[in-house]
């Protein structure tokens, strides 16, 4: 009985996928902007700090690294998902090309990355919140022990992030979600904020505050997480959204001219936006990092670098700021205006939380729908409609990361998730060329041959150059994961029970197959 041989037939979810009537209405430009809506905000407004602490003006070209990475990597997940467009994403993908193991492996490590990205955007929300509603607004500064974890000094828990954590879930779990227009809304606050920040910046920017540019060097070793290319680790957490552009190009016209210029247009757009903020910032009041022994800077998120922002000669520098955008503004003079900022990401971030713990649990849902996660899990409350019980789970979980943990290093932990799943995205996309050459691609990647390697080869350099201990956590998860799997999933799968559903959410429609149990 081989490990590898449960894979669900591809038929089945092909024939699920062509029950539902898309209508081809996009264009290029309508796909950038709902890429550009995707992706500007979360890793912008909170990781620039933790990037500059790592590369310092290097940041600019960390930025440049991920996001080539990414255009990519897009690249690949534009053909599949125009194949196969159904729930599960990655995870989905993996099944239907490499069996139910590593659709397994996949899917666990996607619980784990929207788990810890949605603890990481509460970290960034309490840095806004903190900042600039409490200080700059109501002149109220919360103790320090209830204001950041325990790696800040004086830190124990970090009140508002476990508070908007357990919030967002509380709202998911009983049925509200945020609109089309809402969103809207919130896509022109985010870009509206961010273009008047370079208005204001750029001019202001000094060539002598990018020198030395590259302080910590270009490439600091593997597991060291420093350098342009350990910031590009980091920082790939700020393009995570790309991949829902991806999940369009079956509702687009002529698929194979405008999804390419849509995913590489969107994604260069943010990859110019995003090194032109970080210009902005550095040049204006400066972003080397705080260095500590033998020259090497402080590990972003350590206690380390907490205790030297605490003294009065590091405190007010970019590598410190809880709101880093914000900060910078009220550093060059204008000060109501970086408030005007703070709140744009104090009213943005709270429905990034929401759609990750949305994905998160759907995740969860497609899984145990598939009998490998209890079906209790997927339980939906009888008045609100919603899988309330692993809503609430996730929501505990995610609450007690942002509680005690920093932002870097739960953005550097989920990268390592995600760059997993984009990986294993690369690797279907090539089988299922030689596996199945004959089916319907509205979509084909260009140069696969190239572009396919070329994402599995980024993705595990990125993954070397996240620190040790975000490496670590990826294995040892998966290590979990595997007793799960071995202890209670493969005998319960549906797979392993000799039957395949698969059930389209949108449609409601359901196929059922026989098949030889492995």
């Amino acid at each position: 009985m081989s490990l590898f041989a449960r894979i669900k037939p591809l038929e089945a979810i092909i024939a699920t996928a062509e029950k539902k009537s898309l209508h081809r209405s996009l264009g290029a430009f309508q796909l950038m902007l709902f890429g550009i809506g995707c992706v500007i905000g979360t890793g912008i407004f909170v990781l620039t700090a933790a990037g500059a602490q790592k590369a310092g003006p290097g940041l600019m070209l960390a930025f440049a690294i991920a996001g080539a990475i990414c255009i990519v990597a897009a690249l690949c997940y534009a053909e599949i998902a125009a194949m196969i467009p159904v729930s599960g994403s990655a995870y989905t993908y993996t099944y239907a090309t490499m069996g139910e193991f590593l659709a397994w492996t996949v899917g666990w490590a996607l619980i784990l990355e929207y788990a810890v990205a949605a603890s990481a955007v509460s970290v960034g929300w309490s840095g806004y919140f903190s900042g600039t509603i409490l200080q700059e607004f109501l002149g109220v500064s919360l103790p320090a022990w209830l204001a950041a974890g325990p790696r800040a000094p004086g830190g124990l828990i970090n009140l508002p992030a476990l508070v908007i954590a357990l919030l967002v879930t509380w709202l998911l779990m009983i049925g509200t979600r945020e609109s089309a227009m809402f969103n809207a809304i919130l896509v022109v606050i985010k870009v509206t904020a961010l273009t008047v920040f370079l208005a204001l910046t750029l001019p202001q920017a000094e060539l002598a505050r990018f020198n030395p540019f590259l302080p910590a060097g270009l490439f600091g070793g593997f597991g060291s997480g420093v350098g342009a290319v350990g910031a590009a680790a980091t920082i790939f957490f700020a393009y995570v959204g790309f991949d829902a552009v991806s999940t369009a190009a079956e509702e687009t016209k002529n698929p194979q001219r405008n999804v390419p210029i849509g995913l590489v247009g969107s994604l260069l757009f943010c990859t110019v936006f995003y090194i032109l903020v970080a210009a902005g910032a550095i040049g204006t009041i400066g972003g080397q990092p705080i260095m500590g022994p033998g020259g090497v800077p402080f590990p972003a998120g350590s206690e380390a670098l907490a205790q030297q922002c605490a003294l009065p000669q590091y405190a007010q520098m970019l590598v410190c700021s809880d709101e880093a955008l914000a900060h910078v503004l009220r550093q060059i003079g204008f000060s109501q205006i970086g408030n005007m900022l703070g709140i744009a990401a104090f009213l943005a971030l709270p429905s990034v939380i929401l759609v990750l713990l949305f994905a998160q649990t759907r995740i969860f849902f497609v899984m145990s729908r598939d009998g490998l996660l209890p079906e209790t899990l997927s339980k939906v409350h009888p008045k609100w409609k919603t899988p309330y019980i692993v809503t609430a789970i996730t929501g505990a979980v995610v609450a007690l990361g942002a509680a005690f943990l920093p932002v870097g290093q739960l953005a550097d932990i989920s990268n390592g998730g995600t760059l997993y799943a984009f990986m294993m995205v690369a690797i279907a996309v090539m089988l299922l060329r030689r596996s199945h050459p004959d089916l319907k691609r509205s979509f084909r990647t260009p140069a696969l041959w190239l572009v396919g390697p070329a994402t599995v080869a980024g993705c595990v350099f990125l993954f070397l150059n996240l620190p040790y201990l975000a490496m670590a956590v990826l294995p040892v998860w998966g290590a979990i994961g595997l007793l799960v799997y071995f202890g209670y999933s493969r005998s319960r799968s549906s797979m392993g029970r000799g039957i395949v559903e698969v059930i389209d959410d949108i449609a409601g429609a359901e196929t059922a197959i026989p098949i030889d149990p492995q």
